[in-house]
């Protein structure tokens, strides 16, 4: 059985916009800096290459509590016993990469149309990416910018948890929270920042600000509903 999760602040490696710096030394950062999940994504490096720094960075998430994924290679996610994988349109189905993990991980997977979302919820989806929300230049094959509406959009029709993705920074990560994701996935916001702790902290403290702000909303739209 799958315990539940928290996406939150999302933080995806990319080792050639780290600026030297180790994909280890960036994600602790960001985990000091209140990172709630990494997900290793390396598709430069080989097998084994994955698999070592998988098994590293699973040591430093699991001794903080946080949650770790794996990108695409749902084989590399059971080697390093993250805690689940996630997968787009050119990898294992999501059903799939579920025979591969079992039962007990998690399975995210990309969506950036509502019928995508509703086929990937149907084959046993845990949570959703969905982008590009601002479009990105971390992912070349990552289509055209959707806009943070298309994650409203799907949240009305498909009850899973939903981290948007693709060009998110400080400056427009609450308009993402606001559409209703339950959490920000972000790349070059952090790992390319000058100082990685402090990118993600701001990064953290906006998304706190920005659900806060939303729950305000929502209590104020049922205080106008009460007769009074």
């Amino acid at each position: 059985m799958r315990e539940r999760f928290t996406l939150g602040l999302y933080v995806l490696t990319d080792e050639r916009l780290s600026r030297g710096r180790s994909t280890v030394d960036v994600v602790a950062a960001a985990i000091r800096g209140g990172a709630d999940a990494i997900q290793l994504r390396a598709k430069e490096l080989t097998t084994r290459e994955q698999l070592d720094l998988g098994r590293a960075l699973r040591r430093i998430t699991r001794d903080a509590g946080v949650l770790f994924i794996v990108n695409d290679r749902a084989d590399i996610a059971v080697a390093v016993d993250a805690d689940g994988v996630h997968v787009g349109p050119d990898d294992l189905p999501p059903d799939a990469a579920r025979a591969v993990v079992g039962p007990a991980r998690i399975v995210g997977v990309s969506a950036g149309t509502v019928a995508e979302a509703l086929a990937a919820r149907d084959a046993g989806a845990d949570y959703l990416g969905v982008g590009a929300i601002f479009g990105t230049t971390t992912k070349l094959d990552a289509g055209a910018p959707i806009g943070p509406a298309r994650i409203a959009e799907i949240g009305r029709r498909v009850e899973l948890p939903i981290v948007g993705i693709g060009g998110i920074d400080a400056g427009n990560v609450a308009a993402v929270i606001a559409a209703g994701a339950d959490g920000a996935a972000v790349v070059s916001a952090v790992v390319a920042a000058d100082d990685v702790e402090a990118a993600a902290r701001d990064l953290k403290r906006r998304i706190a600000e920005a659900r806060r702000a939303e729950h305000r909303g929502a209590g104020d739209m049922r205080a106008a509903d009460t007769p009074g």
